[in-house]
């Protein structure tokens, strides 16, 4: 999609930053916000008070300025839905959600006449399903994973399938088995309780490494010299094995009996990594980044993580990457640890880089470099 034809039209002296209503739309506004820009939230009907009630911009608070109600998140590309955000000069900021909740992913990267800060093809790349995906892109970029099991006669050690909910397809139902015939009970088992969805021999399985798991937040700069800046790192929570963990193990052993072992990601807490892993984590990212670029010259612009674990083995300390978010990831607490501030003298969060990086683009003439 031409870029120059996407911002016909628009007055670059009132931008507004867009966001779905979900994810990370407040972290999104709230630094658009600080930096000078309106900001319009695309919510779903009964899932809008955040938005247009909590947290709408009156009497000097609050971050939305407007909310647009849809029926349902596709809605964004009803054509009065578009006209509205290109009257208000809208670049709006990717999110997962795009994919989750689109039926056709296809139409929003081509009949999405509104600018996206960043690649609007990239999100689909974190989807293991895809003809090339992001375990393609990491083996590109030499980037070490954990081991992936074609089919599970080969499993000879603890491993992940990586099985979505019945429920709620886009979630992940995890489940860690040691060999072939405790794949087939357990998953066969979940599969009857309706805890997993019935695809789940389709899902990947992967070895599961043990390590202190650590998400390294990072943001590229096509505008800046050296453009890799790590933002922040975090760690997950997750339902309800955050709840067995801080069970004695006797406690742990009864409870299993009777509630099953669910890893749904429900939040995430800010963590910090020894200063002798920062260098590890930015030459990861650097691979990351010029990894992309071979996919296209522009490559991956705004933020991205790199989902890991840090492992020790052989008397050294090693980074296994197992997940990859294409755009701003989840966790608005990424400015609860100090590498943003190292870097600008205080720490920033992912909504305030972003409406930066939009400042600087429109400042210099370069706003084409930065959005698709």
């Amino acid at each position: 999609m031409d870029t120059k034809e996407l911002l016909k039209g628009y007055d670059l002296e009132n931008i507004s930053i867009g966001v779905l209503g979900g994810h990370s739309a407040l972290d999104v506004c709230h630094g658009a916000k600080k930096a000078g820009f309106k900001t319009v939230c695309v919510a779903r009907k009964g899932r809008e008070k955040t938005y247009d009630t909590y947290f709408k911009s009156k009497n000097g608070k609050g971050c939305i300025d407007e909310t647009i109600l849809v029926d349902e998140f596709e809605d964004i590309l009803n054509e009065d839905v578009q006209k509205k955000l290109r009257e208000l000069n809208t670049i709006f900021i990717h999110n997962r959600y795009f994919w989750v909740y689109f039926s056709d992913y296809t139409k929003f990267e081509n009949e999405f006449k509104v600018p996206i800060f960043g690649n609007r093809s990239y999100v689909k790349i974190e989807e293991r399903d895809q003809e090339y995906n992001q375990y393609h892109l990491m083996d590109d970029a030499g980037i070490r994973t954990p081991k992936i099991f074609e089919k599970p006669e080969d499993i000879d050690r603890p491993v992940l399938v990586k099985a979505n909910e019945k429920t709620r397809g886009y979630e992940r139902a995890f489940f860690v088995v040691s060999n072939s015939e405790e794949y087939e009970q357990v998953g066969s088992r979940l599969e009857k309780e309706g805890k997993v969805d019935a695809s789940w021999r389709d899902a990947t399985i992967e070895e599961f490494v043990v390590g202190a798991h650590v998400n390294f937040n990072f943001f590229y700069s096509p505008l800046t010299d050296p453009g890799l800046e790590l933002m922040g790192t975090d760690t997950r929570r997750q339902t309800n094995l955050d709840g067995f963990l801080r069970m004695p193990a006797s406690q742990q052993e009864k409870a299993a009996k009777h509630v099953p072992l669910k890893m749904i990601e429900t939040g995430h807490i800010a963590v910090t990594i020894k200063e002798s892993l920062v260098e590890k984590a930015f030459e990861l990212g650097e691979k990351f980044v010029e990894a992309t670029k071979k996919m296209d010259s522009r490559g991956i612009v705004g933020p991205f993580a790199l989902q890991g674990a840090v492992v020790a083995e052989e008397g050294k300390e090693d980074i296994v990457i197992f997940d990859v978010s294409m755009r701003i990831p989840g966790s608005p607490g990424t400015r609860s640890t100090p590498y943003s501030g190292y870097l600008h003298g205080e720490p920033m969060s992912y909504g305030e880089r972003i409406a930066m990086e939009i400042a600087a683009a429109t400042e210099e003439g370069k706003l084409d470099k930065v959005i698709t």
